[in-house]
């Protein structure tokens, strides 16, 4: 497999792993107050969807902005990371999120679900994407290559050929 089809592949795997961790469980609360990764930050989709998009646009840029954007998206896993080992909110902050959990007991168990597991593996992913591109981006293909004119065959005459060709009223394509 080649490195830019790979580093393609890592991003949307990473894409989907921090996009899932929004929509699972990220804490639970006495097994029955669930908060998912979305309520309590964003960060992981946003960073997912910057990765995303910084890879995309590796593949229109040169070398060297080529190997600047490689960094961003190693950066940005690596905020991925963080979050998924920052993001543990405490008692005070899940009520203020749902004021409804102090009316019940005075004993509170707090949990950790999977999707924190999700944006560790997703960040890591990206990690791996941004440092499969910084060390193989001299040897992508660039995308505009196949649209540029060769310089042999623009110096030929062959274009006005066809023209006079046309305008005697034969086929040229023949």
């Amino acid at each position: 497999m080649r490195p830019q089809r790979l580093v393609d592949l890592l991003a949307v795997v990473a894409l989907v792993l921090l996009g899932l961790s929004a929509y699972l469980p990220w804490t639970t609360v006495n097994d029955t107050e669930t908060f998912k990764g979305y309520d309590l930050t964003r960060a992981p989709v946003f960073l997912a969807v910057a990765g995303v998009v910084a890879v995309i646009v590796t593949k229109l840029a040169g070398t060297a902005l080529r190997r600047v954007l490689a960094v961003v998206v190693v950066l940005l896993g690596v905020l991925a990371v963080a979050v998924a080992f920052q993001v543990r909110p405490g008692l005070e902050e899940l009520t203020r999120l749902r004021p409804a959990l102090t009316l019940g007991t005075d004993s509170f168990e707090i949990t950790t679900g999977v999707a924190p597991w999700f944006a560790l593996a997703g960040g890591v992913a990206l990690v791996a994407a941004g440092l499969l591109a910084v060390l193989t981006a001299h040897r992508w293909r660039r995308a505009t290559a196949r649209y540029e004119r060769d310089p042999a065959a623009a110096g030929s005459d062959h274009g006005a050929d066809q023209w006079k060709a046309i305008d005697a009223g034969e086929d040229p394509t023949l």
